[in-house]
């Protein structure tokens, strides 16, 4: 290489480091509400988004379930597809600020005729050429290359926070539809239980009638209640299918029922999360940060706008060797090079830079709106699940007495019926009180659950499998 095309090349990557750069200075935004309103338990040491979701999630039928979900789910891999598919936008974006160096090589051979030919003859003429070349580089003094790098980049990092934030979406669904599943199953087999039981009480009343020993009232009514605890269970079967469905979409297989059944009263609970709510933990949430990327991502193109306006240089180089025979090619006389850098400056376009530099910074106050509605958004499901919780504890706790004192009730209603006391009516009614308040007791249950659950989604756990070590 001649010692000038390389002090040219020198020069050109000198000024494309030192290139300044149009990029305002970035500020996060300002959340529009007040996040840190209260303070975490003293004793909780680790933050909810570092809690791995083995530990939160302790039954090793649904951990099971749940690291299906991650490996097979279509909709996860579309994600982690999509980050992939932007770093390699970003790596071509970034390989554009360099020059790209093509091997170059020619071979022609003509025939002049002899009327336009000097000697007044014909002749045949080669000529062969082999070299290096670099074609339209542009060099990026005004930071626009870098700029538009800057932007893809901080859209292959939003897609790596949505996917992120798709898996805790994941991972709460399978959780949700898994926990529904079992409640589900649990109610139509209590359902099942008094269906049974009620034929049994059905056929004793029937053998009462035809001895003339019960009233055909008593009889119609017994048997409306056997229709109407098939018709409970068979709702609420239909429910159970419908999330076990739902379960194995989310898992990306299908399931043997038979192995991940689970009895309703053995399912572990849930590690207890801490109260607090500070502006640190919602910050750092994926869907939060995947909003703030898209502002940077923003604020990089208001540089490349900016850019638009000032000159454009770039360089066409090439070094190589010519002769008229191949063997030419290694004569020390041979060698070529070429050096033609062009400049262009934007004079009239009719108002399009300045239309493309108002087109951004819109993009960039539209991102900042949608970056304060995530926060306003994920400060509103954390207080929600937070009171929802204590609410929860209350309601649990007078559905459990509830339950307690409707069975006392069915059990003194069916002593009385016995005894000729009551009508079948006063017993079927409390049948009716107890099956129901045990059916909202498994209810609740399940809406405790989910309230966990969902406050450990919305804390942004769920990213690891495991606790990082104190």
């Amino acid at each position: 290489m001649s010692q000038r095309l390389r002090q040219a090349l020198t020069v050109s990557l000198l000024l494309t480091v030192s290139a300044c750069s149009m990029i305002p200075d970035y500020q996060r935004p300002e959340p529009v509400i007040e996040l840190d309103t209260e303070t975490a338990a003293e004793t909780e040491t680790l933050p909810v988004a570092e809690l791995g979701w083995q530990e939160f999630y302790r039954d090793p039928a649904l951990q099971q379930l749940i690291d299906k979900a991650l490996s097979h789910n279509q909709e996860l891999k579309i994600a982690s597809l999509s980050v992939q598919q932007l770093q390699q936008q970003y790596q071509i974006q970034r390989a554009a600020q360099l020059p790209a160096v093509d091997a170059e090589g020619e071979a022609s051979r003509s025939r002049t005729p002899e009327s336009l030919s000097f000697a007044g003859r014909s002749g045949i003429n080669e000529q062969y050429r082999v070299g290096l070349g670099i074609t339209s580089w542009e060099i990026d003094f005004f930071g626009r290359i870098d700029s538009l790098s800057q932007a893809a980049l901080q859209q292959y990092f939003a897609s790596q926070a949505a996917r992120d934030s798709a898996q805790l979406s994941l991972i709460a669904e399978v959780a949700d539809s898994w926990f529904s599943w079992q409640a589900a199953e649990a109610q139509a087999e209590l359902a099942a239980e008094t269906y049974q039981a009620r034929e049994e009480t059905y056929q004793l009343i029937r053998k009462r009638f035809d001895n003339g020993l019960a009233s055909e009232l008593d009889l119609r009514q017994a048997e409306t209640a056997v229709h109407e605890a098939r018709i409970l269970q068979a709702q609420y079967q239909q429910q159970a299918n419908e999330f076990f469905t739902s379960l194995q979409l989310l898992t990306g297989q299908e399931l043997d029922k038979s192995q991940w059944q689970a009895d309703w009263e053995q399912i572990g609970q849930l590690r207890d999360l801490p109260v607090g709510l500070s502006s640190d933990v919602l910050l750092q949430r994926p869907d939060v940060l995947q909003a703030e990327y898209q502002i940077k991502s923003a604020n990089a193109d208001i540089g490349a706008a900016r850019a638009a306006f000032f000159p454009r240089i770039s360089l066409t180089a090439g070094l190589g060797l010519a002769g008229t025979t191949p063997a030419q090619l290694t004569d020390s006389g041979s060698r070529q090079w070429q050096i033609a850098p062009q400049f262009s400056l934007p004079l009239l376009d009719w108002g399009v830079n300045q239309a493309n530099l108002e087109v951004a910074e819109l993009q960039k106050d539209i991102n900042i709106a949608n970056y304060q509605q995530v926060i306003l958004q994920a400060f509103k499901e954390v207080r929600d699940e937070m009171q929802a919780r204590i609410t929860l504890d209350q309601q649990l706790q007078a559905q459990q007495d509830l339950t307690q004192a409707t069975q006392r009730s069915l059990a003194l209603a069916r002593s009385r019926f016995n005894a000729g006391v009551d009508s079948y009516l006063d017993v079927l009614d409390a049948q009716r009180s107890s099956i129901n308040s045990q059916l909202s007791l498994i209810s609740l249950d399940l809406q405790r659950l989910r309230n966990q659950l969902t406050l450990f989604k919305a804390l942004g756990g769920g990213l690891y499998a495991d606790s990082p070590e104190m």
